[in-house]
């Protein structure tokens, strides 16, 4: 699904990307993982197409996707769930989605409102809230939800378990693996213990290089790893 080659990314002066890469397949949950600071947000910011690479390249479904603007790449079909949310504060939930809608590709279920309250059916329930009235675990899953209705093929999901209590990370990652049955995950974590449950591969990024990537079971073996790059 997605194919990041060796990427170089800088904001301004400041090199931060130095010569990542990495893959998502069908089927499966990626966790990205490191320390805050460590360059993963950067690394989704210039996959969605935020902040494009300086050198190497991002293919998505085999098509280089390197110079896209975001726009561009939400309609072939990533969705981004950032990590500050970004949900309109005056809006409703129900409004929320409605005006992020796009059509659906070919050969895939559409993701209708409807469809997303019975895959999570919480959101029904936060449906005529706006948005900024939700606590910050109902607006996580109300983001995700929201990406949803871009129909996407492939989900980025930039921190989702930051600032959340442990209750709602449990509820949370009950959602993403149910959606793993429709579509792969990218996700980035600082909460190597939660990634790490859920996710079937992992890679760990430090100083905006990847130190080590393998199995969720092999990073959870590796407690040199862990206490080097995860602070777990």
């Amino acid at each position: 699904m997605l194919k990041v080659e060796d990427i170089h990314v800088y904001i301004g002066d400041s090199y931060i990307i130095q010569g990542i890469s990495l893959e998502v397949k069908k089927g499966e949950i990626v966790a990205l993982l490191g320390r805050n600071g460590a360059g993963k947000t950067t690394t989704f910011k210039s996959i969605i197409g935020y902040l494009p690479p300086k050198k190497g390249n991002i293919f998505f479904e085999n098509v280089n996707i390197t110079k896209n603007k975001v726009f561009q790449n939400v309609r072939l079909g990533i969705g981004y769930v950032p990590e500050d949310r970004r949900l309109f504060p005056d809006l409703t939930v129900r409004e929320n989605f409605e005006v992020s809608f796009l059509p659906p590709h070919e050969g895939i279920e559409p993701w209708t409102i409807d469809r997303i309250f019975s895959e999570i059916p919480i959101v029904e329930k936060l449906q005529n809230k706006k948005g900024g009235e939700l606590s910050g675990g109902e607006q996580q899953i109300v983001a995700i939800a929201r990406a949803l209705c871009c129909n996407p093929k492939l989900l980025l999901l930039d921190e989702p378990c930051e600032g959340l209590a442990p209750v709602i990370v449990e509820e949370l990652g009950e959602i993403i693996l149910k959606l793993k049955q429709h579509i792969p995950i990218l996700m980035s974590e600082q909460n190597a213990h939660f990634a790490l449950k859920i996710s079937d591969r992992g890679y760990v990024i430090d100083k905006g290089k990847i130190k080590f990537s393998g199995s969720a079971n092999q990073l959870k073996e590796n407690k040199e790893i862990q206490e080097r790059y995860l602070a777990v």
